[in-house]
C-alpha cells in the first residue's frame, strides 16, 4: 500500500502503532542512534571521523599491506591493495584496489630480512607515484646499497 501526502499542511504521526510502528517515520533532520544495523555501502570521509580530543583532523590509512618479498611474492594481509608486482630483486609495485584521489600521498614502510645476519634496509620510491600504484625498492644499507629481497615488507599509505 502506498500513501501519498501532498500540500502544505503539517502531518502528525502517532508515536508507534499502525500509522508509525515504533518510530518508523524519521525526518531528514532528525538525529538517530543506529543499533544492530549494517551499513552496506557507507560513504565516510575523513571529515566525518570523530576527534578523540583537540581539533586536529584525522587522516585514516588509505591502503596497507604486509607481504612476503622473497621467492614468489605473496600478500599476507592487506587493505585496498589488490596485488604486488615483483619487478626483480627488491623491486615491487603495490597495486591499489581503489585509486587514490591523487599521487600526493605519504608512505610509511618497514622490512625484515630472514637470515642469520641482520641487514638494515631502506625503502625508496622506485618510480613515479600514481593514483593506481606505488613502485618501491628495498635497499641493503649495511653494505653496497644494492636492492635486496625482504621476507617481510609492510607498507602504509596516507592521504
Amino acid at each position: 500500500m502506498t500513501t501519498t501526502i501532498s500540500g502544505t499542511a503539517g502531518v502528525t504521526f502517532p508515536a508507534g502503532g499502525v500509522g508509525n510502528p515504533a518510530g518508523a517515520v524519521v525526518g531528514t533532520t532528525d538525529t538517530q542512534t543506529l543499533t544492530n544495523k549494517t551499513l552496506t555501502t557507507p560513504n565516510i570521509d575523513s571529515a566525518q571521523f570523530a576527534t578523540v580530543s583537540g581539533t586536529a583532523p584525522i587522516y585514516p590509512c588509505r591502503a596497507w599491506v604486509n607481504f612476503n618479498g622473497t621467492g614468489t611474492v605473496a600478500i599476507r594481509a592487506s587493505g585496498n591493495v589488490s596485488s604486488i608486482t615483483d619487478g626483480g630483486v627488491g623491486n615491487y609495485t603495490v597495486n591499489f584496489t581503489t585509486a587514490l584521489p591523487d599521487a600526493n600521498y605519504s608512505v610509511s614502510c618497514c622490512t625484515q630480512i630472514a637470515s642469520s645476519n641482520y641487514v638494515i634496509t631502506n625503502i625508496a620510491a622506485a618510480g613515479t607515484l600514481t593514483t593506481a600504484a606505488l613502485p618501491l625498492v628495498t635497499i641493503d644499507r649495511s653494505g653496497a646499497g644494492a636492492a635486496i629481497d625482504c621476507s617481510t615488507v609492510t607498507v602504509q599509505v596516507f592521504r
